[in-house]
């Protein structure tokens, strides 16, 4: 093989190895940026489900809305405190789980702040996992969050352009699927033990709901989405302005 050969030989070898890279780098770059306008696209959703769930928190713990509709408010403005309190709990895990199946967050480990959204998700579950001796009202093991998650993701939505039920659409599946509202059973009566006696649960629901308003700092770092509002970690003996909470 004389010397013009070689050269072109190992010129197509290059052009073949410069083609393979650059398309390899180029499928890498759309894979992140695909992830990325998922994760700005429902990570908005889920910093709004976090700011209704941590605000419906806010105010169990300062001893508002349940108390005064499930034990003075008509019957049907309990079902609506009880409901809509498990609505916000279900409508975050779903976000979550939509957040898990499509941006695949495991897959995000490179960026700090995606990182930091991880590590909070991490730490909200267990939250929400954790047992007491005697009082484990709203309490879900990771399996029962995920399928919740599962369940609250519209059957009609597709990868990319997911969506949650709305309300209207969780009462009706609580009205008419026996086996939807199984899943929430427990969550329902557990609204009714807090109301009666919100003394025991309160250590758990005050953590979560710090956690919860740390994700939301994590979401929305610049206060774009929450301008109006002034986010409180709800602590010991502490007060101030609550957030504005959803019915």
């Amino acid at each position: 093989m004389d010397a013009l050969t070689w050269i072109s030989a190992a010129v197509a070898l290059a052009s073949a190895a410069t083609t393979a890279f650059l398309g390899y780098w180029q499928q890498r770059r759309t894979a992140a940026a695909e992830r990325l306008n998922y994760m700005n696209q429902y990570g908005a959703s889920l910093a709004w489900a976090a700011f209704d769930l941590q605000s419906r928190l806010y105010n169990i713990l300062r001893g508002r809305y349940l108390a005064f509709f499930l034990l003075h408010g008509t019957e049907q403005d309990a079902e609506l405190a009880r409901r809509s309190t498990v609505y916000v709990i279900a409508e975050y895990l779903g976000w979550v789980e939509i957040l898990r199946r499509d941006v695949q967050f495991l897959d995000l480990g490179g960026s700090g702040p995606n990182r930091g959204v991880m590590n909070q998700l991490s730490r909200i579950a267990e939250t929400l996992n954790r047992s007491t001796a005697h009082h484990d009202e709203l309490r879900l093991f990771r399996i029962q969050q995920r399928a919740i998650g599962s369940l609250m993701i519209h059957p009609d939505s597709e990868p990319g352009r997911r969506r949650c039920l709305d309300y209207a659409e969780f009462c009706e599946r609580l009205d008419a699927d026996e086996r939807f509202r199984g899943w929430f059973s427990a969550a329902l009566a557990d609204v009714d033990a807090i109301a009666a006696d919100g003394a025991p649960s309160a250590p758990r629901l005050r953590a979560l709901q710090r956690q919860l308003v740390e994700l939301v700092d994590l979401l929305d770092p610049d206060a774009v989405r929450f301008p109006q509002f002034h986010l409180q970690r709800f602590g010991d003996g502490e007060e101030g302005p609550a957030p504005a909470d959803v019915w």
